[in-house]
């Protein structure tokens, strides 16, 4: 694969760059581009640019938006994956996705958060819940080729706090958008008793934060 940082191009990308951009905080919005890359360089190490399952594009509509839910357009009335999830089916409805993809988006983006669910709902879930995982440092090796010019493009921005503060804030609005052993839940109750998370304490001894942790 001729890796770039070339993102898709047309209405629907175009749609889904400004519906992020405008929505998320910046260190956010860059996680979500990084992830997309990641994804992509995981399909080409597994050998899945072939498999009829892989579509570039509902690759970047589900990586690019899987962190909608934490944005300006969520409403906190629900766990911030599944208020992502509706909104990014109906940027994909507005586009005239069909509606197969647009389910199949709406589940990668759902359980991004959810291991040993993910992995077993189709290559699109799979590559999408992989990427988001690197972005966090796990299998960093897979992308030691090319990270430090997707770091230079989107730089971290002390993106897990700001992740983090994003989800505790909506899981804060109501009862459904915090459910005990979501991700939002355990998030805001750890938050609430110990004043910071364990994600972000992993993530300071992850491989991109100690070599980024200033970009």
């Amino acid at each position: 694969m001729d890796f770039s940082l070339e993102l898709p191009a047309g209405p629907l990308a175009e749609a889904i760059v400004s519906a992020v951009r405008d929505s998320e905080t910046t260190s956010v919005f860059n996680h979500s581009v990084r992830s997309f890359y990641f994804a992509q360089l995981l399909a080409e190490r597994e050998g899945c640019l072939e498999d009829a399952a892989y579509d570039r594009d509902l690759l970047f509509a589900a990586t690019v938006l899987h962190d909608l839910g934490t944005g300006n357009l969520a409403k906190g009335e629900a766990r911030f994956e599944v208020e992502g999830a509706d909104l990014a089916a109906a940027l994909l409805q507005e586009h005239g996705i069909p509606a197969a993809d647009i389910d199949r988006v709406w589940e990668a983006i759902a359980l991004h958060t959810s291991p040993g669910i993910a992995e077993r709902r189709g290559l699109l879930s799979y590559l999408t819940r992989e990427g988001v995982g690197m972005d966090f440092g796990r299998n960093a090796e897979l992308a030691s080729a090319w990270q430090e010019e997707i770091h230079a493009a989107y730089p971290r921005l002390d993106m897990v706090r700001s992740l983090v503060d994003a989800i505790v804030e909506r899981a804060a609005r109501s009862d459904a958008a915090a459910p005990r052993y979501s991700i939002g839940g355990e998030l805001l109750r750890e938050r609430q008793t110990d004043g910071v998370t364990r994600m972000e304490l992993a993530a300071a001894s992850s491989p991109w934060e100690s070599n980024h942790s200033a970009g």
